[in-house]
């Protein structure tokens, strides 16, 4: 079937599912493959369910209702492809190796305050994540933001064929995912793509200007280019008042002085703040609108959150890590005045052959630092932390167990580490 014929159905439909558990009556049901399943298997169990139609391409499970084609991923991206293209509405990319979400859920925020907006939810930002976001957004959709995100070279440009974006900003570029890169080079060159697409299609790229890496590739490759010290030609300065606890910041522009009182921890976040007042104000917001919906925004899923508990004061900032991410954490937790502090590190996963490295230069920073109160999760932690001195934990239930025998009570904590470390589990604890 061609797409063209899948769109019409697509079009009566009540959107698309790729999850058998959780398909919902008139929806349309892809069958995709995984490293451990086979989706064709469930494609009957999606039709009990309800589904209008599963489009499956194992002719070996074809039954009434189902659609064969020759490979369910690249239809789905076909679709989404077809439906961006009928929607005609501007679309922004967001990458970068840390702030991408933070920055994606700014922007949204500022820009549902006077348009219809749809944004990439949760971590749906690869090969099949885009195609979902897109086919799940309304017909009356007037902005789009998309969050790609990529481990592989090949992986932006991809997403930015399915997604065709106008608008993009690469928020940073660092050393995340070295073992699907390789070299450092190679994630330049793969963050670039979205840089390369846009100048074919002549979009707009949003930038730091105070980056020179990130200005460097800007020069090299994007036609036309907004820096964040002047998102409409006119000049603005964002500057931090206050890191302690809530970030505050204050902004100049055009002959008004804005103070932002965040709900995000960290300094780093600042430059999240730039990039979303940037692109918010060239796409047509007002600043007044972006200071409200800034103030009113709070993070969730463990990034840059602080929680009071009944026992501690916890920042939540565990979602993902990387070597940049992980010292500007701890550089923002050091300016924090408290008696009592702790700092709870995880592995930093994917790091490839430069994972030993990468984690004992946290530990040496943290030693020169004079910070002692520091407990690491983790087998790479744990391999070169023994002559720091600090507390190991192979995994996250063994320091879970730990903290049942010796809680910590009345302290400041910094918890930070990979996903995959699964740091949440703790939480409960503090």
């Amino acid at each position: 079937m061609k797409t063209e014929q899948l769109y019409s159905i697509f079009r009566e439909s009540k959107g698309v599912s790729t999850d058998s558990r959780t398909v919902n009556k008139g929806e349309m049901f892809f069958a995709l493959w995984g490293n451990n399943y086979n989706g064709n298997q469930y494609a009957a169990e999606a039709l009990g369910k309800g589904a209008c139609c599963a489009v499956i391409d194992d002719p070996l499970y074809e039954t009434e209702g189902t659609i064969l084609v020759d490979d369910c991923l690249l239809e789905l991206q076909a679709l989404a492809t077809h439906y961006r293209k009928e929607l005609g509405i501007p679309v922004l990319a967001i990458t970068g190796t840390n702030g991408k979400t933070t920055t994606k859920e700014l922007i949204n925020a500022i820009m549902a305050r006077s348009k219809k907006v749809h944004a990439s939810k949760g971590n749906l930002n690869n090969h099949i994540g885009v195609p979902l976001t897109i086919l799940s957004a309304p017909p009356d959709t007037e902005l789009m933001i998309i969050e790609m995100g990529a481990s592989h070279q090949g992986e932006i440009r991809t997403l930015c064929m399915i997604a065709r974006p106008d608008y993009g900003i690469i928020t940073n570029i660092g050393s995340a995912h070295l073992e699907g890169f390789g070299t450092f080079e190679s994630i330049v060159k793969a963050k670039t793509e979205l840089y390369e697409y846009l100048k074919k299609v002549n979009g707009v790229a949003f930038y730091n200007d105070n980056n020179p890496l990130i200005t460097e590739q800007i020069y090299r490759t994007v036609n036309r280019a907004v820096p964040y010290s002047a998102p409409d030609g006119t000049p603005m300065t964002v500057e931090v008042v206050s890191a302690e606890f809530n970030l505050v910041v204050k902004v100049y522009f055009r002959k008004k002085e804005y103070i932002i009182n965040t709900n995000l921890f960290g300094r780093h976040n600042e430059e999240n703040i730039r990039a979303a007042l940037t692109a918010s104000i060239f796409l047509g917001a007002t600043m007044e609108d972006a200071v409200a919906a800034i103030e009113s925004y709070k993070p969730e899923l463990n990034r840059s959150q602080i929680r009071v508990t009944e026992k501690n004061t916890v920042f939540c900032d565990s979602y993902n890590a990387n070597p940049e991410s992980m010292r500007s954490a701890i550089i923002s937790f050091s300016e924090i005045k408290a008696d009592k502090k702790l700092i709870i590190l995880g592995d930093m996963l994917e790091l490839g052959s430069k994972s030993q490295d990468e984690h004992l230069a946290i530990l040496k920073m943290l030693n020169s630092m004079g910070i002692s109160n520091v407990m690491l999760v983790g087998p790479v932690f744990k391999s070169v932390a023994k002559e720091f001195g600090y507390k190991t934990f192979y995994d996250s239930e063994r320091l879970r167990e730990y903290l049942k025998i010796k809680p910590v009570e009345g302290a400041h904590i910094l918890v930070k580490g990979s996903r995959g470390m699964m740091l949440e589990k703790i939480y409960d604890m503090l």
